[in-house]
């Protein structure tokens, strides 16, 4: 537990962890007053669509999770925190387990913020939130941004440097899966198992009932496996990455 209150005092006493949350709850419920403000008859609000923004902010709360680390580094403050707790799995734990449940609580303010100022400005549309997809849709989110923070702080101890770990982070995220898809033959194939489209997957899937455009909420997966089992592959893609990422830094120089 002290671990843990170290952990929060050192994220909650730096800027950008204050100015990254409140992006990513402008951004994702921004968005979701965009959709209900421009919603009409051909493109009707839905569930969905009050989730449109929730891969925007997912990418601001990436960069919260890496810069949590990789602020260390940069300032050698890393060193000082080794040499009180000697044992470095246990520290790089407790940062990790306080920014997913910070990462994981802005999901969810984003995600029912989103719902509520949709239903706010159209109190007629029908956004009952009643169905197991209609939980995930919505409740969903959180799990997903506190996975997804695991992940960037995971790839903030491999890297160690802000600009490095953001820009793996923002590249993968918004490039590298969309054009895994362009590679003759085998790319829809290796698509299907991405680790984001999973999430996607949890969010979007089994069954999607609005059968929307894809520009009407978030993305659809092509994932054949089931929201919950998605979501396990997604956890352990991020469990993978942060056991190399503690195993590095136990061999490496603070």
């Amino acid at each position: 537990m002290t671990l843990l209150a170290v952990e929060r005092i050192k994220l909650f006493t730096t800027r950008s962890p204050w100015w990254c949350t409140v992006v990513a709850l402008v951004v994702t419920v921004g968005f979701a007053a965009l959709m209900a403000g421009t919603a009409d008859g051909q493109a009707p609000l839905d569930l969905a669509s009050t989730q449109f923004g929730y891969g925007f902010g997912l990418v601001v709360v990436m960069v919260m999770a890496a810069l949590a680390i990789t602020t260390e580094y940069r300032f050698s403050t890393i060193k000082a925190t080794f040499q009180a707790i000697p044992n470095r799995t246990a520290a790089l734990l407790a940062k990790t387990a306080v920014v997913a449940v910070l990462a994981g609580v802005i999901g969810e303010i984003a995600a029912f913020g989103s719902w509520g100022i949709a239903k706010l400005m159209k109190p007629q549309a029908d956004l009952t939130i009643a169905t197991a997809y209609e939980w995930r849709t919505v409740a969903g989110i959180g799990l997903v941004f506190a996975i997804a923070a695991v992940i960037a702080v995971a790839v903030g101890v491999l890297v160690r440097h802000s600009a490095g770990a953001i820009s793996l982070l923002l590249i993968y995220t918004q490039l590298v899966e969309g054009l895994v898809v362009l590679i003759p033959n085998i790319g829809p194939k290796i698509h299907k198992w991405m680790p984001f489209n999973m999430a996607h997957q949890f969010v979007t899937g089994n069954p999607d009932p609005s059968l929307r455009p894809v520009e009407f909420g978030p993305p659809l997966s092509d994932v054949t496996l089931g929201p919950w089992a998605a979501l396990a592959y997604f956890a352990g893609f991020a469990a993978v990455l942060l056991i190399g990422a503690l195993v590095a830094a136990g061999k490496r120089d603070a």
